[in-house]
């Protein structure tokens, strides 16, 4: 039998264990689960991608508001990205938000997806939405101007004021040699004591000012993407015909409570409709959301708006209700409510910062041709009244003796006279 020479073996056994453990750490790298992706969305309302992180670069993509991107790499303010299109190239990171802040955004769509819409408005110009109500919240979708939104909860929140600048103090003249020897001579002869007689006066602190609050709109936009919005940069959508009736108040909101003909009139088919309008000061940080009620009824005669009732000094809160309800001896007519406070309780919602009233009360009111009234709630109607039923209970016998008697003694008298 013939034996090989160990030399034959010592190359190889010296690459043998390199080998296996490249293999081993590869098949390692196969089975280790791969890093979930990493996405980002465009938050500017139109920007590029660059090519490498430099004052002089090339653009490799244009991106868009709410576009998605895949995170690449990460440097220093800013992201290597790739676009659906396999574009890739760098990204400034204030220019864009995370996935945990863009899943707020499809959260806030989903808790309020079934809102009642308490009014229409039009956008002024390009605005934001933000997570929640404030200038310096999150913000993502870009919403065009003149878009039409609907208005779903109000909220007043401290409004973010700009640093204001320090006022600087004036530099001191220097004094001259002469005046300073004559200043220091006067404090050798007569030095300064202190008066310790003279009460010791408290120094005055300023009051308390109060932070100035601005409102702020939870809206809905035509593609169902949610989010809040300052009010001042909103137009609510009110009819051009009651429009002027304002009286340098604000229309809040105006409902259609139902139509009368009129074919002289300017509507459509002659129809004219009818309404009951909210409406409030030009001033924002109000505890309540409307303080007057107005319900505009059309004068056939006249051709124009007359105001059937009105309500001041109220308490309103949003939403108003208007439907139709039947009652007895009336028929079906229109209906309207809306919720007044009760109290003085207010709650805070903890994560808006809305102040609403912890009691309110429904009031509810009907239209009666051009005739408006108060519509009691059934726990508030008075129980009717049942008749009673008249004593009958026999007299005593001994009542009935003294009767007999007496008639008796009567009869005797008349008898005896004769």
């Amino acid at each position: 039998m013939s034996i090989v020479p160990r030399q034959f073996f010592s190359p190889f056994a010296r690459v043998l264990p390199a080998i296996v453990l490249l293999l081993t750490i590869g098949g390692c790298n196969r089975l280790r689960p791969k890093p979930a992706k990493e996405y980002v969305y465009v938050v500017a309302k139109e920007t590029f991608l660059r090519d490498r992180i430099a004052a002089v670069s090339n653009r490799v993509g244009d991106v868009a508001n709410g576009q998605r991107l895949e995170v690449v790499e990460h440097s220093r303010r800013f992201l290597k990205v790739k676009t659906e299109k396999g574009e890739i190239g760098w990204i400034e990171e204030h220019g864009v938000i995370d996935q945990a802040t863009y899943q707020q955004f499809v959260d806030l769509t989903k808790q309020h997806v079934n809102d009642p819409v308490i009014a229409t408005a039009t956008l002024r110009d390009d605005l934001y939405l933000h997570v929640r109500p404030g200038r310096k919240e999150d913000r993502f979708f870009l919403l065009p101007e003149n878009d039409k939104l609907q208005m779903l909860v109000r909220a007043s929140v401290p409004k973010d004021n700009p640093p204001q600048a320090m006022p600087v103090a004036k530099p001191k003249k220097p004094k001259s040699d002469s005046a300073k020897a004559k200043a220091d001579a006067a404090k050798v002869k007569s030095p300064e004591k202190p008066d310790t007689t003279a009460p010791s006066t408290p120094t005055p602190v300023a009051p308390a000012v109060p932070p100035v609050l601005e409102d702020w709109w939870l809206v809905r936009d035509k593609q169902g993407r949610v989010g809040w919005m300052l009010s001042r940069r909103l137009d609510i959508d009110i009819p051009e015909s009651i429009g002027g009736y304002a009286e340098s108040q604000r229309m809040i909101g105006a409902y259609q409570l139902t139509t009368v003909s009129d074919p002289g009139s300017n509507f459509p088919n002659g129809q004219a409709p009818e309404y009951v309008t909210v409406l409030g000061p030009y001033k924002d940080g109000l505890p309540y959301d409307f303080d007057q009620v107005r319900i505009f009824t059309w004068n056939s005669h006249k051709h124009r708006y007359e105001t059937a009732y009105r309500m001041r000094n109220l308490q309103g809160y949003l939403p108003v209700h208007v439907g139709m309800q039947t009652f007895d001896k009336i028929g079906t007519i229109p209906v309207f409510s809306f919720k007044t406070a009760s109290d003085d309780t207010i709650s805070i919602d903890p994560a808006t910062g809305a102040a609403r009233p912890a009691n309110t009360t429904l009031q509810t009111y009907r239209l009666e041709g051009v005739i408006v009234r108060k519509v009691e709630p059934p726990s508030a109607a008075p129980a009717p009244q049942t008749p009673q039923p008249r004593a009958t209970t026999a007299a005593p016998a001994a009542e009935k003796g003294k009767k007999s008697k007496k008639r008796h003694e009567t009869h005797a008298k008349r008898h005896s006279h004769k």
